[in-house]
């Protein structure tokens, strides 16, 4: 690193935590023993840096964190980044070049982001860190400063967190396969294949909804995602990309909100395969919606589905499980609203769903908003 600038301390005096930088001026006594007293009862580890990236200040956080102490990391006389941040976790040794913390201060920036420490017993620890660059009267910059925490549990919490929700996601597909089987012992024998076709096409959709909910630890789904993959099926095996227009802003789904959005999608979907503008070559299909903000501080979505160019429609005899599912569960269930019009020239649906806010159960109503 260039030694250019004028360096911050480095010498054994600088064991005297944070000496005044004005020699003489007694009327920053005061201040520097309440900072000391601050900065050493303060549970985040503070480093400060030379412009050679040689410690000169510790606090008492830091010295528990790395398990040195101030006077020993002063008597190394070489870089932090030697002491505590020299090796790999996979064994190769950690050049100080490499390292994104020393780079706060080369490039003039703030640097944030997540290391793998060594403690001074040899043992690692993630640790989440943010390095600024220190400088003088004159803005040259001469240090940096390091704030450091220990995210051993929370990287510990997250990963028994993925494990379970991996192990949810496989009971779920193994619950979805023991109903497949039954329906296949139910629908065995009989000639109407047709049926079971149908309900195959259902399990698979709602396969689909819960694959996206996984990609995000079940805590949410995009929602161009849920659309994208509810016409997947029907959309990728097209020559003509023009049949389909999707078009609306991304947004953050409720798990809840996401596989419902996505079963109907499907039901739509194969409604415009079987009988609508996707059963002939010059039909088209558009998916637009919106984001409107509601007086209670939520979001409600306003998706539009829009056939045209099909053959001629007529309102159908008798609702089925589609109609059924988009006119009946999404206003049930999320306090919405739904339409389906059989207009002549294509059919087009209308929802309107309040989005659920997002969190864990009860976390609405302590935010101040009522929980749906």
């Amino acid at each position: 690193m260039p030694n250019t600038r004028q360096p911050l301390q480095s010498v054994p005096a600088a064991s005297t935590p944070l000496a005044s930088l004005r020699p003489g001026a007694d009327q920053l006594f005061e201040t520097e023993r309440r900072l000391n007293a601050v900065l050493n009862n303060a549970s985040v580890s503070i480093f400060l840096m030379d412009d050679r990236q040689h410690c000169i200040y510790m606090n008492r956080a830091a010295e528990q964190l790395t398990g040195w102490t101030l006077p020993e990391v002063l008597a190394r006389d070489c870089p932090l980044h030697d002491i505590v941040h020299h090796t790999y976790p996979d064994g190769r040794p950690f050049p100080l070049a490499e390292c994104a913390i020393d780079r706060a201060f080369p490039e003039n920036n703030q640097e944030r982001g997540e290391e793998v420490f060594v403690h001074r017993d040899g043992h690692f620890y993630a640790v989440g860190f943010t390095a600024s660059p220190i400088r003088d009267d004159a803005a040259n910059i001469i240090g940096t400063i390091i704030e450091v925490r220990d995210i051993t549990e929370e990287k510990a919490a997250a990963q028994r967190q993925r494990l379970l929700i991996n192990e949810l996601n496989h009971r779920v597909k193994n619950t979805l396969a023991t109903v497949q089987s039954i329906a296949a012992q139910t629908f065995r024998g009989q000639t109407d294949q047709a049926a079971r076709a149908v309900f195959d096409s259902r399990m698979a959709a709602l396969s689909t909804a819960h694959n996206v909910l996984v990609e995000d630890n079940w805590e949410s789904a995009s929602l161009r995602s849920v659309v994208e993959r509810a016409l997947a099926p029907h959309r990728l095996a097209e020559v003509d990309v023009t049949r389909f227009v999707l078009d609306g802003p991304d947004a953050r789904l409720h798990p809840k909100v996401a596989v419902t959005l996505g079963m109907a999608l499907h039901e739509l979907m194969t409604n415009a395969a079987k009988y609508g503008s996707l059963s002939i070559p010059e039909g088209r299909v558009a998916v637009s919606w919106a984001l409107h903000a509601l007086d209670d501080g939520r979001q409600q979505l306003a998706l539009s589905w829009e056939e045209h160019d099909g053959p001629p429609v007529t309102r159908p005899t008798r609702r089925g499980f589609g109609s059924r599912l988009i006119e009946r569960q999404l206003p049930m269930e999320f306090d919405g609203r739904a339409a389906i019009t059989y207009a002549p020239d294509g059919v087009v649906c209308q929802l309107e769903v309040p989005l659920t806010q997002l969190g864990w159960v009860g976390q609405e109503t302590l935010d101040g908003h009522p929980a749906r």
